[in-house]
């Protein structure tokens, strides 16, 4: 079956009040929903790894210098706007059941009980159909310029 990453994109929304000044309840609720969620997609066998990351604050840039050595940059990193605050890997039949969890990660309640309807990305993963990563690679670059 083809994998998915569900990668959950933070963006400050109508309400860009930090999750540490919620309410506790409401932090309760939008963890259980997410576990919920898990307990669900892990019961049906398609939960492959789910993670939550830190933010920016805490973020590394690494770039590498003209020695090959790394150069390592801190954040706080105030342009980024938008980040990755999570993801989850499926293993599901069809990219329509992909788009199916990411339309209720979305809907994973905020402040009030109110869906976040944070923006979800739903992108796959290259390494099914027992390719290695670098041929799954030429057959989407093929497949992309319309050449295969």
């Amino acid at each position: 079956m083809p994998r998915y990453l569900i990668g959950v994109d933070f963006q400050p929304g109508a309400d860009p009040t930090p999750m540490e000044e919620w309410a506790p309840e409401e932090i309760a609720a939008h963890l259980d929903y997410y576990a919920a969620l898990n307990r669900e997609l892990e019961a049906n066998g398609e939960l492959v790894a789910t993670t939550i990351l830190t933010g920016p604050d805490l973020a590394k840039i690494v770039r590498v210098d003209a020695a090959g050595a790394p150069v390592v940059t801190d954040g706080p990193f105030p342009e980024f706007k938008e980040w990755l605050a999570g993801y989850q890997i499926v293993d599901v039949d069809t990219e329509e059941r992909a788009v199916e969890i990411a339309a209720r990660v979305s809907a994973v309640p905020g402040r009030g009980g109110v869906p976040t309807g944070q923006p979800i990305h739903v992108r796959r993963v290259m390494d099914d159909g027992g390719a290695s990563d670098v041929e799954g690679m030429r057959e989407y670059l093929r497949t992309a310029d319309g050449v295969a």
